[in-house]
């Protein structure tokens, strides 16, 4: 019985910790978006590591600042991708799709307007993942309406190939 104390102990412990880290992460975020203050207002910056210069943007600060715009938003939505439990999940890649194409567009100097044509980018993005989340949405619905909470579970822990379980569906 010790034992298994100690076990729920560790883990829930662990989970505290997990979520701590994440938490202060998330509360440092408007800290991470402002370090774009601490970089250098001219074209060029210069370190023992690497030498960027900013072509589009003409200083470094308003690069930085454009990327953090991008960073950060994309940094929080993968934390909520991680950690989210709901059935819909799936969805949130669509605007990580989007700010990790606006970041890359931010990272290519010789693109004009990274705001764009990035919505022809997710489209196939989309294509799968607005149907897969509707196919898992109307799975979900159809089993909860059923009398029986049993037979939702025992196919829950049937095993099924993927043209099964679609047809299933349908």
């Amino acid at each position: 019985m010790n034992k298994l104390h100690n076990k729920s102990k560790k883990a829930i412990s662990s989970y505290l910790v997990t979520g701590s880290i994440i938490a202060l992460i998330i509360a440092a975020s408007p800290y991470i978006f402002y370090s774009y203050t601490s970089f250098p207002q001219e074209k060029t910056w210069e370190t023992f590591l690497f030498t960027y210069t900013a072509n589009w943007y003409q200083k470094v600060q308003v690069s930085a600042w454009t990327m953090m715009g991008k960073f950060v938003p994309l940094f929080l939505l993968i934390i909520w991708f991680i950690t989210c439990k709901h059935w819909w999940y799936h969805t949130i890649l669509i605007p990580i799709g989007m700010f990790a194409f606006q970041l890359f567009s931010v990272f290519n100097d010789d693109v004009g307007i990274t705001d764009e044509v990035e919505i022809w980018w997710l489209f196939p993005i989309m294509l799968v993942i607005v149907p897969f989340v509707y196919l898992i949405k109307a799975k979900l619905s159809h089993n909860l309406t059923k009398d029986d909470l049993k037979d939702f579970e025992k196919e829950l822990g049937s095993n099924k190939g993927f043209w099964q379980s679609f047809k299933d569906l349908f």
